[in-house]
């Protein structure tokens, strides 16, 4: 059966994916942009408090993706964020045989809920903990980011490549909210509140890991590690050129259990940096 399965996740990466860039923006169009400056009171509901919201959109785009991605690939399963919210139980399947979908119907779902464009659909497909393809779509900017293992990124399809800050000038670094944050969590962030670095809350994780991927911001620093944030911008700025890792210096793991915080950026050098003022905290 683990055989099959591979066999069959083997023979989909082969393929052009463009039914998967045709779920994503089916979904957006009729769960997503129809609501878009249209919610109801009684269709946006706190999670976790005021700062954690979820629509009724969130709800069905994801059912809907769910649906027609396992159909493109049997076999696979889905580790949506609202599936999980639903049920915890579900993030094991990131440690389990079967390819994963990892989906954020709605990234931002703030700025959604406030009429702001700065929202996205993210997908990442992996296997085993292994990133493999991922899609970052932005249905009110009409932006697509798409990344494939060693196969590199391309936003509407033109390549993307990171680069490396210009020398001498401050680094443009996007960090968790603090509206997010734990006082622990904020006093390491404090860490690069410093001379020749420019920090500021971050939005949609998925846009600002794009912004990384294309050389609009120099670094990310998050102290939250829910793979449905990570796991699509993560694979997205590596095949850009651009690296990531924990305060630890490891690899960021999609399954959890992670040191954190964690950062992108847009070469080794800046990440190193940003790594290093992070771990400085103690």
């Amino acid at each position: 059966m683990v055989q099959t399965i591979e066999k069959s996740l083997a023979t989909f990466l082969e393929g052009d994916l463009g039914e998967v860039e045709e779920a994503i923006r089916k979904a957006a169009a009729t769960e997503i942009l129809p609501r878009f400056r249209q919610l109801a009171a009684d269709e946006i509901v706190e999670k976790n408090g005021p700062h954690d919201l979820v629509t009724v959109a969130d709800r069905l785009a994801e059912e809907q993706l769910t649906h027609a991605l396992t159909a493109l690939l049997p076999g696979s399963v889905v580790v949506g964020e609202e599936a999980v919210h639903a049920d915890p139980s579900v993030l094991g399947a990131l440690g389990g045989d079967a390819p994963v979908w990892i989906v954020d119907p709605v990234d931002g779902t703030r700025q959604f809920v406030h009429g702001d464009p700065g929202f996205a659909t993210l997908v990442c497909l992996a296997h085993r903990g292994e990133l493999l393809a991922s899609w970052t779509y932005a249905p009110a900017l009409d932006e697509l980011a798409v990344a494939r293992r060693g196969g590199g990124a391309v936003l509407n399809g033109i390549p993307l490549r990171s680069g490396s800050p210009e020398p001498g000038r401050e680094l443009t670094v996007a960090i968790s909210h603090y509206d997010f944050t734990t006082d622990e969590e904020k006093r390491v962030l404090a860490t690069l509140l410093t001379d020749g670095v420019a920090p500021r809350p971050c939005g949609s994780a998925g846009l600002e890991y794009l912004a990384v991927a294309r050389g609009a911001l120099d670094a990310l620093a998050f102290s939250w590690e829910n793979a449905w944030d990570h796991a699509a911008g993560l694979l997205l700025v590596a095949e850009a050129g651009g690296a990531s890792a924990t305060v630890a210096g490891e690899p960021f793991r999609i399954t959890g259990g992670n040191a954190l915080p964690f950062s992108a950026a847009r070469d080794e050098k800046t990440l190193g940096h940003i790594l290093g003022l992070l771990a400085s905290a103690g």
